[in-house]
């Protein structure tokens, strides 16, 4: 007889699959809701990238008793902390255009009644 897969597996499915359905909501959504979405999930504190920053560090932590135990390879617990480190770079870089999303997601999209200049697209790297 099998085992019933884990509630946790299911629970990870069924995440990975919602979020796949976000992202195609995502790709047709106009571009004031796409904004206000975008906007949430970049939330540090309550969006989706948060949570999957404090997963991998959760997981992290995980990993580093595993690995004092001897049953991972420290390199497995190393990785899964530079992970966590650089997810959270990432969360505070994205989090300082949160605002500017949101108010793009507030926007009415009827109220354009000049149309937004295009801006040049510049590569700017900071850490």
């Amino acid at each position: 007889m099998s085992h019933p897969t884990p509630y946790a597996v299911r629970l990870t499915d069924e995440i990975t699959r919602r979020l796949g359905q976000l992202a195609d909501h995502l790709s047709q959504l106009p571009p004031s809701q796409a904004a206000h979405v975008i906007a949430r999930v970049l939330d540090p504190d309550n969006g989706v990238l948060g949570s999957i920053t404090h997963l991998v560090a959760t997981g992290s932590v995980f990993a580093k008793d595993q690995a004092e135990r001897g049953a991972l390879p420290a390199e497995v617990w190393l990785a899964l902390g530079r992970a966590a480190n650089e997810l959270d770079d990432i969360t505070l870089d994205l989090d300082e255009h949160k605002d500017t999303l949101q108010r793009l997601g507030a926007q009415p999209a009827a109220s354009a009644a000049k149309a937004p200049a295009p801006a040049p697209l510049v590569v700017r790297r900071r850490r």
